[in-house]
């Protein structure tokens, strides 16, 4: 397997995908928005450019199966399975706000082999595939040398659907107020372990997520010289809906931190 001429397909699908996301953005309307929950929309732009992404895909590697949000394809334990987000941020996109973005990444086995991130309204391009270096717009990116708190700029989430944890999850957030630049809330899991990936951001934090939310930021981070594991330290990240990410530096103090609260008792 070629990852890297793969890398380079995958980011044309995204890319032409960003496209069609970017168009109808003001053709959309009150009635086309599906409400899953609360805080959980969907519209025919998802769904549209998921089965654009997955039908490009399977030209590229028939043999694969798929996790995908929208459900447009399955995986049956092949070999390859593609983790597909075809509009990760569909809240701040009917609402006119950046980032929204699209995610694809591929695994071998359990090993995933490579991610690309397109953000759509700032025409960004994350990406990386396995033995390379991860990447911005061609040009290479590291996560960030600080390993202070006071130091650091913090990324997070807030759950939409299982708040379960909200009483010790804004445990973590009050610390994380008070020892570190700040903490922001994009909206974008993707774009969120990217920026990260990219050393805007030291580190992220989030419960409540899917595989297809953070498999693609993951990987690009990893090969930045990032690190994630579970609340608790473990690899159950992918599917387990926990997830800490910062770089190598500072991953030892704000893992403490979020560990403290969020952790396994």
């Amino acid at each position: 397997m070629d990852y890297k001429e793969l890398c380079f397909q995958v980011q044309n699908i995204a890319h032409s995908t960003g496209n069609f996301i970017r168009g109808e953005q003001k053709k959309i309307t009150e009635k086309n928005i599906e409400i899953k929950s609360v805080a959980s929309l969907v519209t025919y732009v998802d769904k549209t450019a998921e089965k654009q992404i997955v039908d490009a895909l399977k030209e590229l590697l028939p043999e694969a199966g798929f996790v995908a949000e929208e459900g447009t394809a399955e995986s049956n334990n092949e070999k390859y399975t593609w983790f597909v987000d075809p509009l990760d941020g569909t809240t701040n996109y009917l609402h006119g706000l950046a980032p929204h973005s699209v995610s694809i990444a591929l695994a071998e086995g359990n090993e995933l082999v490579l991610g690309v991130v397109y953000e759509v309204g700032a025409d960004e391009m994350f990406y990386s595939w396995k033995g390379g270096p991860a990447y911005c717009n061609e040009e290479i990116i590291e996560t960030a040398k600080r390993s202070k708190s006071e130091d650091t700029l913090i990324a997070t989430g807030f759950p939409y659907y299982d708040f379960d944890k909200v009483d010790e999850y804004i445990g973590a957030m009050k610390e994380l107020m008070q020892s570190t630049r700040g903490i922001r809330r994009f909206g974008s899991a993707a774009i969120d372990l990217c920026y990260v990936a990219a050393g805007r951001f030291d580190a992220f934090y989030e419960h409540a997520l899917h595989a297809w939310d953070v498999a693609a930021g993951v990987f690009i981070l990893q090969q930045a010289g990032g690190k994630t594991t579970d609340f608790s330290g473990g690899d159950n990240w992918l599917f387990g809906g926990e997830i800490v990410s910062a770089s190598n530096a500072y991953f030892p103090e704000f893992f403490g931190i979020v560990n403290k609260y969020l952790g396994e008792k």
